[in-house]
């Protein structure tokens, strides 16, 4: 460097955001045994299900992370540990850097971390309380937290919400069994961003809805998630819903996750041999004449499940290995087989 010459900076990395949600080690195990009185008589011993087996992934900021599998995979039961519906047996969930449930954490920082979190779920015809108006529905949560505490302002705010999502304003004044199905998951999508929440958990939001409205709805959230900077975990049984939605899909089998990558990478290249069923299962309309690889078996009964990897009954490539150890989730994979490299 010359003389007078002023020295270049070294340019300085961008600090990593965090994530805004970390799920560590969840687990869940539900005691479906029969009474103690029952047990004594009988002789019978303790049933216990683990229905969730140390789950583990981040949510980024703005992101959409999927779980996907079978029915009784535990994906809704994740779900509900989660936001904090259901207890966990174990394991640690914390959003925007807040413990979820922790009696150590202050109650002032409880209540903000509530406002923070909402759920959509699966039946728009279960999830409305029947007897209430529709403004009173969605104006509940600006109610609860103190959003808002002006009556003229709470209506004037359920105008806008019900209009962001596809409604007339003046549809405050009905009830739920005035709409269809569609318009009730509105209603209901409504009711969750009325708190202006930076974290919304999706359960199978569309599953109970005709094919035809499922399109209109999907097409809400994602509009909506650029909008508003929204986080989604979006649960669904559905690949090709999860395809047009998710940034990263977790593959769940029995409670345990089987894999973990960005969307494209693994519909394009799915590496354990439950995520290639699954995604083999998914009807082609641009390749009609392929012949697939059908399903094998189905998911086994959670009280008694197989030992090592829970997969290996129904994969093509089981070895001794699967039956006695339980895979790592090593490079976004759990396979013994993915990790030595032979299949």
């Amino acid at each position: 460097m010359s003389e007078g010459e002023t020295p270049i900076a070294a340019a300085v990395p961008p600090a990593e955001v965090p994530p805004l949600v970390r799920v560590s080690d969840l687990r869940k195990v539900f005691d479906v045994s029969a009474s103690a009185l029952e047990r004594m008589m009988s002789g019978a011993p303790r049933r216990l299900v683990t229905a969730v087996d140390h789950v583990t992934f981040e949510i980024g900021r703005g992101e959409t992370f999927a779980l996907v599998g079978e029915s009784g995979s535990g994906k809704s039961t994740v779900a509900r540990m989660v936001v904090g519906l259901l207890e966990r047996s174990a394991g640690r969930v914390t959003i925007d850097g807040t413990a979820v449930d922790d009696p150590a954490t202050p109650r002032a920082e409880r209540q903000a971390l509530r406002r923070k979190i909402q759920m959509i779920f699966q039946d728009p015809y279960a999830s409305l309380n029947p007897r209430w108006t529709v403004g009173r529905i969605v104006a509940e949560p600006v109610v609860t937290f103190g959003v808002l505490t002006d009556s003229r302002a709470i209506e004037r705010r359920v105008g806008e919400l019900l209009a962001l999502v596809g409604l007339a304003p003046a549809d405050r004044v009905k009830y739920p069994h005035q709409f269809s199905g569609g318009q009730r998951q509105r209603i209901a999508i409504a009711r969750a961003l009325s708190a202006e929440p930076a974290f919304i958990v999706c359960d199978e939001p569309t599953s109970a809805l005709d094919v035809s409205v499922q399109a209109q709805i999907l097409n809400l959230m994602a509009d909506l998630q650029d909008r508003l900077g929204l986080t989604y975990l979006f649960i669904s049984h559905n690949l090709a819903v999860v395809r047009h939605m998710a940034d990263r899909i977790g593959v769940l089998y029995l409670g345990r996750l089987v894999e973990v990558r960005p969307a494209r990478a693994l519909f394009d290249d799915p590496r354990h041999p439950y995520t290639r069923m699954l995604i083999e299962a998914v009807p082609d309309l641009e390749a009609p004449s392929v012949v697939r690889d059908p399903a094998r078996g189905e998911i086994p009964n959670p009280i008694d499940p197989p030992t090592g990897c829970h997969f290996h009954p129904r994969c093509p490539h089981v070895v001794e290995r699967c039956r006695r150890e339980v895979p790592a989730l090593l490079d976004g994979v759990a396979c013994h087989r993915v990790a030595d490299g032979s299949i």
